[in-house]
């Protein structure tokens, strides 16, 4: 499934006035490719995420997932979508530090109703290189490897759609690329539209398109 944001306008209060965090917002993202967005803080890279994952809705604009436009769906209805069809990769992995590795992934099975996840979660820690840490807690892991965890985590239900905010911004060069790399072999093994916000322009030749945001909008291509 694709990723289409389709003229997205995004506003909040500022004061007596409004202020533009998305202006007009065109955004098409391929299943199995890598789009980056780039910009300043501030250029409204997080909110273009939050209207992706279907968590904010916006003034003007449709999102389509696979061809379903988001906004014609029910508050219920567009839950389940998120829940199944798109996975987020946060910028601080935010995992329970009471669980192993394997638990954090299968949390997430559950969640979604799902009670045979086991294998699925294996296969995934395997696939970032954790396949032997499993049963380890987030305090015997590396910050690269709780970042391997956050993104198994994300992929464990399959979704169609990945959103990843800032997945370097605590790791070195050496662990930030690698993070990356990962990134962009799994979203070309999954099929998943991915969608990467980052301030790290050195790995930027990961990505199949990179993109630029400034004031709100989608300025321009980056050449890289």
């Amino acid at each position: 499934m694709s990723l289409v944001l389709d003229e997205i306008t995004l506003t909040y209060p500022d004061g007596d006035g409004r202020l533009t965090a998305l202006d007009g917002v065109g955004l098409h993202v391929p299943a199995g490719t890598m789009t980056a967005i780039v910009g300043p803080s501030g250029s409204g890279k997080s909110s273009l995420l939050a209207v992706a994952a279907t968590l904010v809705t916006p003034e003007c604009g449709r999102v389509l997932i696979g061809g379903t436009e988001t906004g014609t769906l029910s508050r219920s209805e567009r839950a389940v979508l998120r829940r199944r069809e798109i996975g987020i990769v946060f910028q601080q992995p935010n995992l329970l530090p009471s669980l192993t590795a394997l638990e954090q992934l299968l949390v997430m099975g559950h969640l979604d109703g799902r009670r045979q996840v086991a294998n699925r979660a294996r296969e995934l820690l395997a696939a970032v290189g954790l396949g032997d840490l499993a049963h380890r807690r987030p305090h015997q892991l590396s910050g690269g490897q709780r970042q391997r965890v956050n993104i198994a985590r994300a992929l464990v239900n399959e979704p169609s759609v990945l959103l990843v905010d800032e997945p370097t911004s605590a790791l070195d060069h050496e662990r930030g690329g690698a993070v990356l790399d990962l990134l962009a072999r799994l979203t070309r093994e999954r099929a998943t539209a991915t969608v990467l916000v980052t301030h790290d322009r050195a790995h930027l030749g990961e990505a199949d398109a990179v993109r630029e945001m400034a004031d709100g909008r989608l300025v321009s291509a980056v050449r890289r």
